[in-house]
């Protein structure tokens, strides 16, 4: 499956939209990470914990919009975009979304 942010892919004729393809995690902190992190946060630098959490939540949510897109028969997804959004107090959700396409792959003459 390819995937990209940009409206189309170079070497790749979009044939046929399919339509809005989506996926979504959401996440809550755990009480041992933010004891990590709260130490951590004193002292400077990455909190890599949460950094791993948010990289997780992402494929998560990158792999279920294009499972999305499989199902409908698409090749590629374009116009990629994430977004975030606070949930409660402690837990977010990561969303992605795009548009699922059929591609010819352009022939050199």
């Amino acid at each position: 499956m390819l995937v990209t942010t940009q409206d189309e892919l170079s070497d790749y004729q979009i044939t046929k939209t399919l339509g809005l393809v989506k996926g979504n995690t959401i996440r809550a902190r755990h009480i041992g990470k933010d004891i990590l992190a709260a130490l951590r946060s004193m002292v400077g630098g990455e909190i890599s914990e949460y950094t791993k959490m948010i990289a997780e939540s992402r494929e998560q949510a990158l792999d279920r919009m294009i499972g999305q897109a499989q199902e409908m028969g698409a090749d590629g997804i374009v116009c990629v975009r994430y977004t975030t959004t606070a949930v409660l107090s402690g837990s977010a959700e990561l969303f992605v979304y795009g548009t699922a396409v059929k591609l010819d792959k352009n022939s050199i003459t």
